[in-house]
């Protein structure tokens, strides 16, 4: 429900999303207000928010869990007034201090409460919008596609011919890790839900399991990569489908654990590591402008493309987060701001890959 808030006169004002108290059902916390529109400060850059987008780190930043996050996020109450970190806009001002950027240039990237018509981000955390890609596509870029890269890249170090493993592969960062193991050369196996099955293989998959129908781990192949991302299946389970030498990169996985929410099998596979020839972790993705612009080289180049699945007006903010609770996406969703798509258009919107069913 939309709910204003006052401001003083001649204040220039925006939409945005707010929430006062931690919540795991979105409707419950998240309200649509007007705000005075954020200040450009000496070393930040105002952009004027075209889209953004939510991911599963949008639900864990709303509801304050596992509590883990709030010593980050806030230890009674949010820090921050939205759970919103990508953005993909216009740049509206540049501080004294900035360089690099002027009014007038398209970006994306991550900001501070980045469900508004207008937030302020660092230059060091954004780079010019692929040219490419329309703005609610781009908005579902930073953050998945950021954890991707390391993932696939730095930490599981894929390269040509080798046999990798993918959880959760219809997800977020799931058809974001598909794409770029393909084109790294490597030999993919995604692990999906059978409607979504046709969708991971349009990205790139050669195999792809069921994981409904059948175990995963079960069979006698074995892999130099895995990346799980969404499973929640024993170390020994996946150590055990790994080669003698294979790396296990953990970047999702959950439970309802209100403390640790599953991340404890994160820092056991630390703690293992070290006393195995396997390489077991996990890490803590980064966001930053080199691997914005490394993205940006593989969207311009038409080797990765974000599968948006749904486009929500921000006001249906917390009707987008439900559909990602649902487990029914396959891809991203994205918000566009006001005036940007009208609430029938962006409802109905699909953004799929040739191959995609619809």
């Amino acid at each position: 429900m939309s709910e204003p808030i006052a401001t003083t006169g001649g204040t220039r004002t925006m939409m945005a999303i707010v929430q006062e108290r931690y919540g795991a059902e979105p409707e419950a916390v998240l309200r649509t207000v007007r705000l005075a529109r954020p200040g450009v400060r000496p070393g930040g850059v105002l952009v004027r928010v075209r889209a953004s987008s939510v991911d599963r780190g949008t639900w864990h930043m709303m509801a304050g869990l596992p509590y883990a996050v709030r010593p980050v996020s806030g230890l009674r109450r949010p820090k921050l007034p939205n759970p919103g970190r990508n953005i993909a806009g216009v740049v509206e001002a540049v501080g004294s201090d900035v360089t690099g950027f002027a009014p007038g240039d398209e970006v994306y990237g991550t900001a501070v409460a980045a469900f508004a018509e207008y937030a302020v981000a660092s230059p060091e955390r954004i780079a010019p919008k692929p040219t490419g890609l329309t703005f609610e596509e781009a908005a579902t870029v930073p953050v998945s596609a950021l954890t991707a890269l390391q993932a696939v890249r730095d930490k599981g170090k894929v390269q040509q011919g080798q046999h990798v493993l993918i959880t959760g592969a219809a997800g977020g960062v799931g058809t974001f890790a598909v794409q770029l193991a393909h084109a790294f050369g490597a030999r993919v196996t995604a692990v999906a839900s059978t409607p979504k099955l046709d969708a991971v293989r349009a990205l790139g998959a050669d195999h792809v399991i069921d994981y409904t129908r059948e175990d995963f781990l079960a069979g006698p192949r074995r892999y130099d990569t895995i990346i799980d991302i969404a499973g929640n299946r024993r170390l020994r389970d996946l150590r055990r489908a790994l080669t003698r030498h294979g790396r296990l990169v953990i970047t999702g996985g959950e439970t309802n654990g209100l403390w640790l929410g599953g991340t404890d099998r994160q820092l056991r596979a630390q703690v293992l590591s070290p006393f195995t020839g396997q390489h077991l972790g996990t890490f803590i993705s980064s966001e930053h402008a080199d691997g914005l612009r490394d993205l940006t080289a593989l969207i311009d180049a038409g080797t990765l493309s974000p599968a948006v699945d749904c486009v929500y007006p921000l006001a249906e903010t917390a009707a987008a987060v439900r559909h990602l609770l649902d487990g029914r996406v396959t891809g991203k969703l994205a918000l566009t701001m006001p005036g940007e798509m009208s609430t029938s258009d962006a409802t109905a919107r699909r953004g799929r890959p040739d191959g995609w069913d619809t």
